[in-house]
């Protein structure tokens, strides 16, 4: 006879029709149990014994308190929760906003059963799944950041020139504003890029708005 624990696993799921499909698989496997079943991240909280749970499977879009929300409130409920966020969102602010809330993994809905099953087992063998197109945003984001990070920083002209770039003036335009030639202001805009590692505007007020270069006074 197997002795072993079975993993105790919470489902929050906004979908009914998969709620009630999934449930009662993961009931019938033999190294898992079923905590509960729940569509609202309110119901869940208030009824399920947290302490009890292994692996949290929660949707990210649920009425009323988000799958974001929930994962950050039961974490603090068992530390020692493992919350898998199952989801059809993949943009970079839901899954930085569920991983920094407390997600040990990130997968996508449309795989199969057994793929699901295989990413809670990874999940409870100490990995971290998630699906391709969510892990590939996550390194880019970790290569933007460390791009971001040899920037070299601007000098206040710079910072000037370019807050006048993002407001939509053209060379001729910057260089009455600041007083200068617009040959002036060309080689200030080369000095820009390379200090940014750049090649173009669009690039270039994109990593200085993530530098903060452009956050107007009071934002």
């Amino acid at each position: 006879m197997n002795n072993q624990k079975k993993l105790s696993i919470c489902i929050v799921e906004d979908n009914v029709e998969l709620l009630e499909n999934l449930a009662p698989l993961i009931e019938m496997l033999d190294d898992m149990s079923l905590a509960g079943a729940y569509t609202s991240a309110e119901e869940a909280l208030d009824q399920v014994d947290w302490f009890g749970v292994d692996i949290l499977l929660a949707d990210i879009d649920l009425p009323g308190m988000t799958g974001v929300e929930l994962i950050r409130v039961a974490c603090t409920k068992n530390p020692e929760l493992m919350p898998l966020a199952y989801t059809v969102y993949e943009d970079r602010e839901t899954v930085f906003g569920a991983l920094e809330a407390g997600a040990y993994g990130y997968i996508l809905k449309g795989m199969n059963f057994d793929e699901l099953v295989d990413s809670i087992r990874q999940l409870a063998s100490g990995g971290a799944p998630m699906s391709a197109a969510v892990a590939r945003k996550v390194i880019g984001s970790f290569r933007e950041r460390s791009d971001i990070q040899d920037c070299e920083p601007l000098s206040i002209r710079e910072k000037s020139l370019l807050a006048l770039v993002a407001d939509g003036l053209g060379y001729k335009e910057i260089a009455a504003h600041l007083n200068i030639s617009p040959h002036t202001v060309h080689a200030h805009v080369r000095n820009i890029y390379a200090k940014l590692h750049v090649s173009n505007r669009h690039e270039a007020l994109s990593v200085a708005t993530k530098l903060g270069y452009l956050v107007k006074p009071g934002a």
